[in-house]
C-alpha cells in the first residue's frame, strides 16, 4: 500500500500551493487597498472631511442687529424692537423633512392651530441651511416645538429681534415698514446683503436704513443629535443702529388721526419758523405691525386693491385741486403785477359769462360788489374769475412756483409727488393742443389741471404766515449713536422767498384773518379766542357736473366723485408758530367740513403750551438679545 501525504507536516500538492497564493494575494490586495484608501482620506481628504464632521455637530447662525429707535421730538419712542420666536428647520438633521412638517402640523392641529408653512418642501434645500417655517409665533406654539423635539428631529426655534410699531397704524404713512430682503434687491446689492437680512421698505425705515439698520452679528454654536445648542464656540456681537429723532410730535400726532375720524383725508402741521413737521396724518392708514410675521398674500392683496389706498401717503403723494385755497396765490401775483389793488372792486351777481358759456359763483345769488378784501373772506368765485382773466395763465404759474406748488417740497421722506401747475407750453408739449381762456378761468378758483399735495398747501401758507420765507419741511431732527451722541443734525433749510412786498404780504394776512374771524367768513368754524387764526377754505370738485344738476343736488353720485372739503391756516395771527393744511376727502365743503379738524389740532398745540404739558424724553432702552448681552 501506497503511504498518503502528511497535510500537516509533508509538503503541499502543488495545487493547493497554488491556492494558499491566490489567497494570500487577494488578502494583501485587499489590505492595500484599505491602506491606499485610509491614506487617501486622512491626508488628501482630511481637512475636507474634518469640516464637514464639524459642520455636523456645530451651527453657523447670523445674528441680527437691532434697528435703531425712533422717536418724536420729545423722546416718546414711537418704535422699538421686541423678541421674535422663529420656527426653523435644518435639512441636515432631519432625513424626512415632509414627515417632520406632517407631525408639526399634527401637534399644532391638536391645540386648534395651523402651521403656516403651507408649501412643499423645498428639494434643493442647501442641508445647512435653514428653512424659515414660521416667524413671530407666540409662545403656545413655542412650547409645543421645544417639548416636542424628539418627534421633531431638525426643528428648532430661533429668536430675533422685530420690529414694534407702538403708534401702528397713526404713524405708518411716515415711519413705514420692514422687511425681508427680497430676490431683486439681494440681486442689487449682493456685496451689502445675504439671503433673509431685514432692510426698511418704506417710508422713514427705508429712507434711513443705512443709519438705522446696525451690523450683523454671527456665531458657531456647537449642537447635540437633536439640534440643541450646548455651547458657543465662537462669536462676533452684532452693532446696533442709530436712533432716530424726528420733529413730530406724538401727542398733537394722535389728535390729528382722532380729528379725521376715520375718514379719508390728510392732515400736516407745520412749524411756520422753521418748516419741522409737528404733525402728518393720513387716513386711512395700515398697521405695520402685519409684516412682523409676514403678512400673507391674501392679506397683501386685499391692501394694495382697497380703493381707498391705505398705503399711500397722502400727505406727499395725494394730489388735488387746491380749490379755493389757490385764491391766495391768484390775489398774491394779482397784487404784485399791479393788476388790482385792494379797493379793485367786481361785482358777482352768481355767474360770470365768457362767450357762450357760464362760470358760476358759489353762491347761487351772488355777492355783490366787493373788493380783495371781501372776496378772499367770503370766497366769491365771480372776483377770481375776473382776476385771472387779467392775469393769464402764466403769470399766475410764476406765482404758484413761488409759493412752492408745483414741485418737490424737499422733505426728507420717500415716495413724495410734485403735483401740477398748468402753463401754455406744459398743455402743447403734453396734450397736443392751445391753451384756452376758459381753462384759465377754472384755473383760477384752483379747478382745471391745477394739482397740490396737503403738504405743499401747508408750506406756501406758512411762508406767507413768517413774512415770506419757504422753508423746506423735515421730518427728521437728529441721528444719534448708540451711545448717545449725534451722529448727524437736520437743521432748518430755506429754499426760497416769497418775493412780495410786505405791504402785499400784510393785505393778504389780514383776509384771511378774516376768513376765520369775520361776519360772513367761510373759516369761521376755526375761530378760537385767543389765538387768531387766519386761514382759507376750499372745496375742489372730483368731477365736472352742472351745479343745476338734480343729481349733484341731491347728492346721490358715487361718494368718491364727491367734492374733496379743504382748509388751510396758521396762528397766532402776530408770530405764527404753526401751519396746518387738511382735507377730507368727498367730504364737501372746506369751512363745515376740514376746518373743525384744524381746529382741534390747533386747541391741542395751543392748550398745550398753555399748561406745559410737552412730554419729558424717556430713557433710551434697549433690548436684551438672547445670549444676555445688552444692545442699545
Amino acid at each position: 500500500m501506497a503511504k498518503q501525504p502528511n497535510l500537516l507536516n509533508g509538503p503541499a500538492p502543488a495545487e493547493l500551493r497554488r491556492k494558499y497564493k491566490i489567497i494570500i494575494f487577494f488578502v494583501m490586495a485587499c489590505f492595500s487597498l484599505l491602506l491606499t484608501r485610509l491614506w487617501y482620506l486622512q491626508v488628501i481628504k482630511g481637512d475636507d472631511l474634518k469640516q464637514k464632521s464639524e459642520n455636523n455637530s456645530v451651527r453657523f447662525r447670523k445674528i441680527k442687529p437691532l434697528r435703531g429707535l425712533i422717536m418724536d421730538r420729545n423722546g416718546t419712542i414711537l418704535v422699538d424692537n421686541s423678541p421674535s420666536f422663529d420656527v426653523l428647520y435644518m435639512p441636515s438633521k432631519g432625513k424626512d423633512p415632509d414627515r417632520v412638517l406632517k407631525k408639526l402640523r399634527e401637534l399644532y392641529q391638536n391645540k386648534g392651530m395651523d402651521l403656516s408653512f403651507d408649501q412643499p418642501f423645498p428639494k434643493n434645500a442647501k442641508p445647512f441651511l435653514p428653512v424659515k417655517l414660521e416667524k413671530n409665533v407666540n409662545m403656545e406654539k413655542v412650547a409645543i416645538v421645544e417639548t416636542n423635539a424628539l418627534d421633531l428631529p431638525g426643528v428648532y426655534i430661533d429668536v430675533t429681534p422685530v420690529r414694534q410699531y407702538i403708534e401702528g397704524q397713526v404713524v405708518a404713512p411716515f415711519i413705514g415698514y420692514t422687511g425681508e430682503i427680497s430676490k431683486d434687491e439681494l440681486e442689487k446689492n449682493v456685496e451689502e446683503y445675504t439671503s433673509g437680512d431685514v432692510l426698511g421698505k418704506y417710508g422713514i425705515e427705508k429712507f434711513l436704513d443705512s443709519h438705522i439698520r446696525g451690523r450683523r452679528g454671527a456665531e458657531l454654536v456647537e449642537v447635540n443629535v437633536f439640534g440643541k445648542e450646548i455651547k458657543n464656540v465662537g462669536r462676533i456681537d452684532p452693532i446696533s443702529g442709530y436712533n432716530v429723532t424726528l420733529t413730530i410730535d406724538a401727542n398733537l400726532q394722535k389728535v390729528a388721526w382722532d380729528a379725521l375720524e376715520g375718514k379719508a383725508g390728510a392732515a400736516v402741521a407745520l412749524d411756520t419758523r422753521d418748516g419741522s413737521v409737528l404733525a402728518m396724518v393720513s387716513a386711512p392708514s395700515f398697521d405695520p405691525n402685519l409684516f412682523n410675521s409676514g403678512i400673507s398674500l391674501a392679506e397683501w392683496t386685499k391692501l394694495l386693491n382697497n380703493p381707498l389706498k391705505p398705503m399711500s401717503n397722502r400727505s406727499i403723494s395725494g394730489q388735488y385741486p387746491p380749490g379755493s385755497t389757490y385764491k391766495l396765490i391768484v390775489a398774491a401775483a394779482a397784487l404784485e403785477e399791479g393788476i388790482i389793488t385792494p379797493e379793485t372792486t367786481f361785482h358777482c351777481n352768481g355767474s360770470f359769462e365768457l362767450g357762450n358759456r357760464s362760470y358760476r359763483c358759489w353762491l347761487k345769488k351772488g355777492h355783490g360788489s366787493v373788493n380783495l378784501h371781501r372776496a378772499l373772506v367770503e370766497s366769491c368765485d365771480v372776483y377770481f374769475y375776473n382776476v385771472g382773466k387779467l392775469l393769464g395763465v402764466d403769470t399766475i404759474a410764476e406765482y404758484a412756483r413761488r409759493f412752492g406748488l408745483g414741485e418737490l417740497t424737499g422733505i426728507d421722506l420717500p415716495n413724495e409727488k410734485g403735483g401740477l401747475i398748468p402753463t401754455k407750453q406744459w398743455k402743447v408739449e403734453r396734450l397736443k393742443e392751445s391753451w384756452q381762456l376758459g381753462e384759465t378761468i377754472s384755473i383760477s378758483i384752483g379747478q382745471g389741471f391745477n394739482l397740490v399735495t396737503p403738504l405743499q398747501l401747508a408750506v406756501a401758507y406758512s411762508a406767507l404766515a413768517n413774512g415770506g420765507t419757504i422753508w423746506r419741511p423735515r421730518l427728521i431732527n437728529r441721528i444719534e449713536t448708540t451711545e448717545g451722541g449725534i451722529f448727524k443734525e437736520y437743521l432748518p433749510e430755506k429754499r426760497g422767498e416769497l418775493g412780495l412786498t410786505e405791504k402785499n404780504i400784510e393785505i393778504l394776512k389780514y383776509a384771511l384773518w378774516g376768513v376765520v374771524n369775520e361776519n360772513g367768513g367761510t373759516g369761521r368754524a376755526a375761530r378760537r379766542p385767543g389765538s387768531d387764526v387766519s386761514g382759507k377754505t376750499g372745496t375742489s370738485q372730483v368731477i365736472s357736473m352742472p351745479e343745476n344738476d338734480k343729481v349733484r343736488r341731491d347728492k346721490k353720485i358715487n361718494v368718491f366723485h364727491r367734492d374733496h372739503a379743504l382748509f388751510v391756516c396758521y396762528a397766532p395771527r402776530e408770530n405764527p408758530e404753526i401751519a396746518i393744511a387738511i382735507i377730507v376727502e368727498n367730504a364737501g365743503h372746506g369751512g363745515s367740513a376740514a376746518a373743525p379738524v384744524a381746529r382741534k389740532i390747533l386747541d391741542a398745540y395751543f392748550n398745550g403750551k398753555k399748561k406745559n404739558v410737552l412730554k419729558k424724553p424717556e430713557a433710551k432702552i434697549g433690548l436684551t438679545d438672547v445670549t444676555g448681552n445688552r444692545q442699545q
